[in-house]
């Protein structure tokens, strides 16, 4: 028997798998909630973004929180999320270096990682996409 075909019907590959979209979803969908206070604009402006763009992050980490761990539209999530994590190691942690202890973007890193492999893999077995059936693959 292939590796993969074992590895495809394996409950604790399903529940793992499951379970990394859900850790990155519920992370995104707690930060997110700390952005739609009014004094994240100041930050973001102390940072050189548009203040404008307060709501659209909230509203994609916490709304792609929850399509995360429901396992709906997995991939296009993982996207945003891929850009928003580049903008974060890119754009605010660089100059602070790698280590997360000194404000740098080790972390952001590890989450990069994890966002990549949830966009490789897809939804996984325990999902609304798989459930649904009738989803495009370009849109799990």
């Amino acid at each position: 028997m292939k590796t993969e075909a074992v590895l495809k019907g394996n409950i604790l590959h399903d529940i793992t798998h499951w379970g990394i979209s859900a850790s990155i979803g519920a992370i995104f969908l707690v930060h997110s909630i700390k952005k739609f206070d009014p004094s994240w604009q100041e930050w973001l402006s102390s940072i050189g973004m548009p203040p404008e763009m307060q709501l659209p992050i909230a509203l994609a980490e916490f709304i792609g929180g929850i399509l995360l761990i429901a396992g709906v539209l997995t991939r296009i999530t993982g996207a945003v999320f891929a850009i928003i994590l580049l903008g974060a190691i890119f754009h605010i942690r660089w100059e602070s270096g790698f280590f997360v202890s000194q404000g740098g973007w080790e972390w952001d890193l590890v989450m990069l990682a994890a966002v990549l492999a949830i966009i490789a893999a897809g939804p996984g077995r325990i999902s609304i996409a798989h459930v649904a059936k009738r989803i495009p693959r370009f849109l799990q």
